[in-house]
């Protein structure tokens, strides 16, 4: 579950303009890192001006007051299902109980009226959990609440079929919210929790058919898990564990303390499309262990700054990236709408680095050094069979590893001014690499075999793309650095048909 960065060592169309630098910031309160400009492609501007909720109950609707503590849960408990509940304006309570929540019934639906605040008062853990599935959420604010580490506050049993639309869920512990199968989140403010905006994690079973569309995804990780606990892999604005199709589409994912967007262990079938990412601590976007994805038209810009900073001042060779992809490629045999990863349209600016392909030749499946232990790829389903001696031979060799092959890098523009980055060295990288393999004694991946293979025989390509800046090129290893010349000669014949300048010419 998650990276250690050091031992893993590790959009907008194509545009001709470009985009502006940062001047300013609405107040967020609880944000950090740099001040955010207001992008100039469009985004969504969900926190700022929130959507309004019906100012009369609908017809048909139980009315819950805000002045009686518990009403929402009891009004909940004692309706059928498929009942409309519409909260009136003011601050509406659970009883003065760490695990008093609301317990929906199958397509219940909450409105609330604008100024329709559920707020946790820093007592209760939850506000919406059980296992009933199509329920809705619109237009509330839930605030207050202390999940646990790793749980979340909203849909906290992560069931299926939930709708949470045009609702603020800010300043909460834990995840603001949980995602099932079939869920929709759109048009909603994630800002200031205190691990995830969202953990789309469900302890049994796979996610399927999550919506993640024209979202405000700012401020999370208020809690800084990673110093708390160093290399959890539990942090950023949006967290993906084994979800099996995904659209992640016009979402402002920013300022956010760590990742912004991360997908982790045995995902699949992933849409990216444009967004927004900017300003957050860490990479923009994290794929890992994970398959299948299309990542296409998203602004990407400002990113990884403090990260990225804070391993070169130690010293660290390696190249942390703004888009890493790690032990993650295409794969034919696993359904989804591409058999590639693509990532192709999008524009990268004035991040630290680049683009990232890794492959830990010691992570496998069953392997000590797997920090997701208990899981394997997607293509063996029982973990013990990946040991020797069938490990060594085909078709375990390749199908125990998860592997960071088939990507597609085209059309991309990536611009780079280190005065605006304020950095001298390490914030100019795109990289693929792998380590030499060492660990366990009976792998059957020890040496160079891997690095080897990522560089040259797993069909990984940058190509067509435009470069402005000082761009290097890290390849095989960390200590392999070319430049443009050498990255597009042989034997590597990278970025045929791409661009470099020094100097971005409009």
């Amino acid at each position: 579950m998650g990276i250690k960065w050091r031992h893993w060592v590790l959009p907008a169309a194509l545009l001709a303009l470009a985009l502006p630098a940062a001047t300013g910031c609405e107040s967020t309160p609880g944000a950090r890192s740099k001040p955010t400009a207001a992008p100039s492609t469009p985004v969504a501007r969900v926190c700022a001006a929130p959507a309004s909720g019906p100012a009369k109950a609908p017809a048909g609707a139980v009315t819950v007051d805000p002045a009686v503590a518990g009403d929402l849960a009891a009004k909940t408990k004692s309706s059928p299902a498929h009942t409309t509940f519409w909260l009136r304006p003011g601050k509406h309570r659970l009883e003065a109980d760490r695990y008093a929540q609301v317990i929906p019934k199958k397509g219940d639906v909450y409105l609330g009226a604008p100024g329709a605040v559920l707020d946790g008062r820093k007592t209760n853990q939850y506000a919406f959990a059980g296992t009933a599935p199509d329920v809705t959420i619109r237009y509330l604010t839930v605030q207050g609440f202390v999940a646990p580490r790793d749980e979340g506050v909203v849909n906290h049993d992560s069931a299926d079929g939930w709708v949470i639309e045009h609702s603020t869920i800010q300043n909460n512990s834990g995840a603001g919210l949980m995602a099932g199968a079939r869920q929709q989140v759109r048009a909603d403010c994630l800002r200031n929790n205190g691990q995830y905006g969202m953990n789309a994690y469900k302890g049994s079973g796979r996610i399927s058919g999550l919506v993640v569309e024209d979202n405000e995804i700012v401020g999370n990780n208020t809690d800084d898990w990673e110093r708390r606990q160093p290399g959890c892999g539990c942090t950023g604005g949006i967290k993906f564990w084994a979800v099996d199709g995904a659209d992640v589409r016009g979402n402002w994912v920013h300022d956010n303390r760590g990742t912004g967007l991360w997908a982790d262990t045995d995902n699949n079938d992933f849409l990216i499309e444009d967004n927004v990412l900017e300003a957050n601590d860490g990479a923009a976007l994290i794929y890992e262990t994970s398959y299948n994805a299309i990542i296409r038209k998203n602004t990407i810009r400002r990113n990884n700054w403090v990260e990225g900073r804070k391993y070169a001042d130690r010293g660290d060779s390696f190249p942390f990236a703004t888009v890493y992809l790690s032990e993650s490629g295409g794969e034919p045999r696993v359904r989804a709408r591409t058999d590639k990863i693509e990532i192709y349209e999008n524009v990268l600016k004035n991040n630290w680095s680049g683009i990232t392909l890794w492959e830990n030749a010691d992570r496998f499946c069953n392997s000590p050094a797997n920090t997701s232990s208990g899981d394997c790829t997607l293509l063996v389903k029982k973990r013990k069979r990946c040991a020797q001696p069938a490990i060594a031979k085909a078709p375990l060799y390749a199908d125990c590893r998860w592997k960071t092959q088939r990507v597609d890098i085209h059309d991309n523009r990536f611009v780079l001014d280190k005065s605006v980055v304020d950095c001298t060295v390490k914030c100019d990288r795109m990289a693929v690499l792998a380590n030499y393999g060492t660990y366990p004694d009976w792998s059957p991946y020890q040496g160079d075999r891997v690095a080897e293979a990522i560089t040259l025989q797993q069909h990984n390509r940058w190509h067509d793309n435009v470069y402005v800046g000082p761009w290097r090129f890290v390849v095989h290893d960390p200590s392999r650095i070319l430049d443009s010349v050498q990255w597009q000669g042989t034997p590597y014949r990278q970025d045929a048909g791409s661009t470099f300048r020094a100097q971005d010419g409009g």
